[in-house]
């Protein structure tokens, strides 16, 4: 497993509890927050647990499970309510967006080169 890959499941995380803090005070966010905390986070913790994986087949899973969290990240990322007054949050959300797409990709590719 790539320490480099750690590193930027780490920062995704940071960087979606920096959003959530942003929109602590919109009520209707907070589930939302709490689940894309939850997924965020989840996708780092399952691609360091791969790394002392039981065999394959252990390994494959996590890296699925990583995976799967990086798209439910997206799926709250997207719910996630941003007043149109705030224009820089949205940004950072979309800037999040796209690194979630981007962290999927690449446990794609990963798990496609295990075969």
């Amino acid at each position: 497993m790539s320490e480099e890959l750690e590193d930027r499941f780490l920062q995704f995380a940071l960087e979606a509890r920096k959003l959530c803090f942003l929109l602590q005070n919109h009520t209707i966010n907070h589930e939302y927050c709490r689940q894309l905390l939850r997924s965020s986070s989840s996708v780092g913790a399952n691609y360091i647990e791969a790394s002392d994986s039981l065999g394959k087949a252990d390994e494959t899973m996590k890296l699925k499970i990583a995976r799967r969290e990086a798209k439910e990240s997206c799926f709250w990322l997207r719910l996630v309510y941003i007043p149109e007054t705030t224009p820089d949050i949205e940004t950072k959300r979309a800037i999040l967006l796209e690194e979630a797409q981007q962290i999927k990709k690449k446990l794609s590719a990963i798990l496609l080169k295990r075969g």
